[in-house]
């Protein structure tokens, strides 16, 4: 961290913005959020961010205490990089923080992000009391990566694999996945469009994507 401005003040506020406040930073906690991820995957995830500047804000937050590298065991043998317990506790601090710039006038909803945020944008902007009476598991695969979907009484829970015996699966690409969610496109004209696939209930799909309203702007 030699070089790096730090406030160093006797503030918990202050002080975790010393850990996780450079540029880029929260943007690799945000793309560990649903896993462990090689350098190559973090790199696809945030392409704004050069290789030096990466692996220089990964080895920080390995210092810190946020993030720990490991070795998958054979026959993948790769290098992986994963949140520590401590560092997935910024969890509820990545969908808050989701949460409040999804009202700013300026954000831009049609452009296109990497996977994970999108995914983790989910999260953010739930709304339990759309899913009033509405209990699902389901399996959506963006670009070939499953992740499963829990809604039971009101509550949302997000993670990376596949679900087992899902009541659906949406299979489609990132770009779809955000208008179905977050546009005006409808799920009858993305599969009649071939965008699209649905294992299962399309209508359970159908109500699963009405459930993250987007917010009204702030006002200025």
């Amino acid at each position: 961290m030699v070089g790096r401005r730090k406030y160093d003040e006797g503030c918990a506020v202050s002080h975790a913005l010393d850990l996780i406040g450079e540029r880029w930073a929260l943007l690799v906690i945000r793309e560990l959020l649903l896993g462990p991820k090689r350098f190559s995957d973090l790199r696809a995830g945030i392409p704004g961010a050069s290789p030096d500047v990466l692996a220089t804000r990964l080895r920080e937050l390995t210092d810190a205490g946020v993030v720990h590298r490991r070795t998958l065991p054979p026959p993948a043998a790769s290098q992986v990089y994963e949140l520590t317990d401590w560092g997935a506790g910024l969890e509820p601090v990545i969908t808050h923080l989701g949460r409040w710039g999804s009202r700013s006038p300026s954000l831009r909803h049609d452009a296109e992000g990497s996977i994970d945020s999108l995914l983790l944008s989910l999260r953010s902007l739930f709304d339990p009391r759309a899913a009033d009476g509405f209990n699902a598991t389901i399996t959506l695969v963006v670009e070939g990566r499953p992740f499963r979907v829990e809604i039971a009484d009101g509550c949302f829970h997000l993670a990376g694999g596949a679900a087992n015996d899902p009541a659906a699966t949406l299979d489609t690409d990132r770009r779809t996945q955000a208008a179905l969610l977050y546009g005006d496109r409808s799920i009858d004209d993305a599969l009649r469009a071939g965008e699209a696939t649905v294992t299962g209930d399309t209508a359970v799909v159908a109500r699963f994507l009405r459930l993250f309203p987007l917010p009204a702007p702030a006002a200025g």
